[in-house]
């Protein structure tokens, strides 16, 4: 496995993951998957990291999509093995992660692209993104949990009509549906992720791990979110962070909360 196809980087609590295929268009193979992957499982440990920022290299592309000549021969029986293995190993894992994911796109994010920003729990695309699911141009469908996450963010009429047309929309278009949070300048991109990480990183890191788990269920299959929302509401109390919070509110003064 190249190493050198995901760039790490640590910083004031934020760790920055770059997929490193600009060649490529930062194209999404079974290897940087797993790369990948194994980034995200590390972080979850890593007391120095509070926040995670998924990023492509260069300016072209965030990830344009998956590597399809990896699959082109596949059966049946192979098709499904990859959605499954590649939602097991890596799209599941980053929707949830203990720690908030910030998707930053910059340029393409199509098909496996976009499935990945939309795994994240926040998304932060550039002026230059197109965002798309154009796999049914390709005679398959999205096999990374697109199909169910893009109906979610946007409702169920828009996502078909994506879907079904295998069209791309600008960034700002993104915006305005909800598919990203914020649509800024190529140059603003970073800054902004950075800003949204910083502000992450004011609360409770057992409190943001709830509200993930929270959040996240409402959309888990068999799950029932409120059941979830109680039962993590009321395993706060017994945290250090939840005393820090509250004692820091009653003598009115910051709260210090610790890496973990």
């Amino acid at each position: 496995m190249s190493e050198n196809n995901i760039l790490s980087n640590v910083d004031s609590g934020v760790l920055t993951l770059t997929i490193n295929r600009p060649n490529q268009l930062n194209a999404l193979n079974s290897e940087v998957i797993a790369s990948l992957s194994k980034h995200i499982v590390a972080a979850q440990t890593d007391d120095r990291v509070r926040v995670i920022i998924i990023t492509g290299s260069g300016e072209k592309a965030f990830v344009a999509g998956a590597d399809i000549k990896e699959f082109a021969d596949f059966t049946t029986a192979q098709g499904k093995d990859l959605a499954a293995l590649g939602q097991a190993t890596l799209f599941d894992r980053v929707e949830r992660s203990f720690k908030p994911v910030i998707a930053a796109v910059n340029g393409f994010a199509l098909g496996g692209g976009l499935e990945l920003a939309m795994a994240a729990h926040v998304r932060v695309a550039s002026k230059n993104a197109k965002l798309g699911l154009p796999e049914v141009g390709l005679g398959v469908i999205p096999g990374y949990g697109g199909t169910q996450r893009l109906a979610q963010l946007v409702g169920k009429g828009k996502a078909m009509e994506m879907i079904l047309t295998a069209s791309m929309i600008s960034a700002d278009e993104a915006n305005e549906l909800g598919l990203v949070n914020y649509s800024v300048g190529q140059d603003e991109l970073m800054e902004t992720c950075l800003g949204i990480a910083k502000k992450m990183m004011r609360n409770a890191p057992t409190a943001l791990t709830a509200a993930i788990k929270s959040v996240v269920a409402r959309y888990t299959d068999g799950v029932d979110g409120y059941s979830v929302e109680i039962e993590e509401f009321g395993l706060c109390f017994r945290t250090k962070d939840f005393k820090e919070g509250t004692t820091a509110f009653l003598e009115k003064r910051k709260a210090q909360f610790p890496s973990k």
